[in-house]
């Protein structure tokens, strides 16, 4: 996992300055438009002054925008700390197993492959077809009838077996009737990472995945 220095020190001072900056532009619009208001009143016509729903209207209008920059404000902030939570919890992950779209299988150092799958409805019969690159069958696993919704799997396979490049796929069916059944890979979390697009993982051999990807981890 790589990791690019930042310095913290100038990036909170440059925050700071640029936070007091913004505050103060707010707080300078919003008595220049006083000062405007207060002097259109001490000047006005004394016959013909200013009407009373007019002067509500502006300062409704004043109060209007500062509500809404500190709304924009408040967001941004809301925004910044769902960000460091989202990588509290992220770090979290790190070294777990995670279950998503796909159908490569990975061992372990025990020999051992788990995966898992996802099915529309109940099946009265449900077979796990081991695959080699070139989509040869070269085990089957029965697992009998199973429940509609997210079931998993492990897979040992024989001393003589190649597992390079292993992939597998599910036939589930209900009586004669084929189901959609979707395959979930299993890998691990090494790190994880924050950007625009909100938490990102990196597993052992997927690579880079969006969190909203994982469909489970343990």
């Amino acid at each position: 996992m790589s990791t690019s220095g930042v310095n913290n020190d100038s990036g909170l001072a440059a925050l700071a300055a640029q936070t007091a900056s913004q505050s103060t532009k707010k707080e300078d619009a919003s008595e220049r438009f006083l000062k405007l208001l207060v002097t259109q009143m001490q000047n006005q016509d004394p016959l013909n002054p200013m009407d009373n729903a007019q002067v509500t209207s502006q300062m409704a209008q004043i109060s209007t925008v500062t509500g809404i920059d500190k709304l924009n404000d408040s967001v941004t902030a809301l925004g910044a700390q769902m960000v460091s939570q989202q990588a509290l919890q992220g770090a979290a992950l790190i070294g777990r197993t995670v279950l998503l779209e796909g159908n490569k299988l990975h061992l372990n150092d025990e020999r051992v492959a788990a995966a898992g799958f996802e099915l529309s409805s109940a099946a009265d019969s449900v077979k796990i077809e081991v695959l080699s690159p070139a989509g040869r069958v070269i085990d089957t696993i029965d697992l009998g009838a199973q429940p509609a919704g997210r079931g998993g799997f492990e897979w040992k396979p024989a001393a003589n077996v190649s597992t390079d490049g292993a992939t597998f796929r599910v036939v589930a069916k209900s009586g004669a009737t084929t189901l959609s059944a979707t395959p979930l890979t299993a890998d691990l979390v090494n790190a994880v990472s924050t950007g625009g697009d909100g938490l990102t993982l990196e597993l052992l051999f997927g690579g880079p995945v969006a969190y909203n990807k994982i469909k489970a981890f343990s």
